[in-house]
């Protein structure tokens, strides 16, 4: 709009001098508050769907850094348990050695019972070290099965967990469960199968136990009877000393093995003397001890194993969480962050604008002036 000169009620020009500095002037802030908080993006009201989009990435950002500190978390654990099952499996070597050491015909058995009273000293140690691998007051080689898994967040969605299960080392329970080893069973202790099963077709549970008690009368055992997922019954029998008879349905266990089909229930018969003295150790006990602790050995360091391929999953996932956030972030970074070469840019135009419009500004205020030389 082109005001009139002849008349000063309405000075429009002024106006709209003034309107283009206030609205230079408010740029000006904008891009001064861009250039000292060095985000584009500093309200809601700067972008509003570059807003909502930025903060959504953010938690995102922060999500995934918090799952790599978890992730972090989780490889100490496994770092600690690896050196409790590291520690355990120098003494099995140890036990080994003092079994080939004791196998020697040339020692007495006094000889032989020193090894014996050092190798019950390294037992004891073995299961210490299960009470002693901890992290943050956590048993990590707890005695209870419910305890030894833990579960980690490695992840931004609620199902992004990583479960990590601890065998349980104690002498008597080496290696996963599938494959536990009593070490006291190994080394000092015989062991018998029967040579031909027994077979009982089609029988319930009582008369079950039955047949067993009429098998083996006149000693002891104790006597499960179980068809491979329930425990139907048990009692006690004997069998001349201590010993166990295990009845299983398509199972296996640590004392004895019996595979069945849908109609039979087949019995295997293992003996186990129990007893722990160590410094009785023979030269016949040591040499089925050598062989024998090998099995030990292969089950604990195949548990050993299965920390390393734990640990290496949590270094890929280490891995591909970093490169999320990186990847995340820099396209937070595009759409909150300012460009400073940009904003410096636009600084320089705006303030070469507020100069001029404070110029014609000051001009258009004092163009009304010429009308006093009508009154000259």
């Amino acid at each position: 709009m082109f005001g009139d000169i002849t008349r000063v009620g309405a000075n429009f020009h002024a106006m709209e001098s003034l309107a283009n500095l206030k609205k230079v002037n408010g740029s000006i802030g904008q891009v001064q508050s861009r250039l000292s908080s060095g985000k584009r993006i500093n309200s809601a009201e700067d972008d509003t769907s570059g807003y909502a989009l930025s903060k959504h990435l953010q938690s995102r950002v922060n999500g995934l850094s918090q799952a790599l500190d978890n992730v972090s978390t989780a490889k100490n654990v496994l770092n600690i348990a690896e050196g409790g099952y590291q520690s355990q499996m120098d003494i099995l070597q140890q036990i080994k050695e003092n079994l080939t050491q004791a196998a020697d015909g040339a020692l007495s058995a006094e000889q032989r019972g020193a090894i014996g009273d050092r190798i019950d000293s390294l037992l004891t140690e073995f299961n210490d070290i299960n009470g002693q691998t901890k992290y943050n007051g956590y048993v990590l080689f707890n005695n209870s099965d419910a305890d030894r898994r833990m579960t980690f967040h490695v992840g931004e969605e609620n199902t992004d967990t990583f479960d990590v299960d601890f065998d349980n080392s104690h002498r008597n329970n080496v290696g996963e469960s599938d494959t536990a080893i009593d070490l006291d069973s190994i080394v000092r202790s015989s062991r018998t199968e029967t040579s031909d099963p027994f077979t009982i077709t089609d029988a319930t549970a009582t008369s079950a136990i039955a047949t067993l008690s009429n098998w083996v009368a006149g000693n002891e055992a104790n006597v499960v009877v179980s068809d491979g997922t329930n425990t139907i019954g048990s009692d006690q029998y004997t069998i001349s000393d201590d010993g166990i008879v295990t009845l299983n349905a398509n199972a296996t266990n640590a004392t004895g093995s019996a595979v069945a089909n849908s109609d039979d229930l087949t019995v295997t018969l293992t003996y186990n003397d129990i007893s722990s003295d160590w410094s009785e150790l023979t030269q016949s006990e040591a040499n089925t001890g050598i062989n024998s602790l090998d099995g030990a050995i292969k089950a604990l360091a195949k548990t050993i194993q299965q920390v390393g391929d734990d640990q290496a999953r949590l270094s890929s996932k280490e891995e591909s969480l970093s490169l999320g956030i990186s990847n995340t972030e820099a396209t937070r970074s595009r759409i909150e962050d300012a460009d400073f070469a940009k904003e410096q840019m636009t600084m320089m135009k705006l303030q070469i604008l507020q100069q001029t419009s404070v110029s014609a500004f000051t001009q258009s205020n004092s163009a009304p002036q010429v009308v006093l030389s009508l009154f000259r």
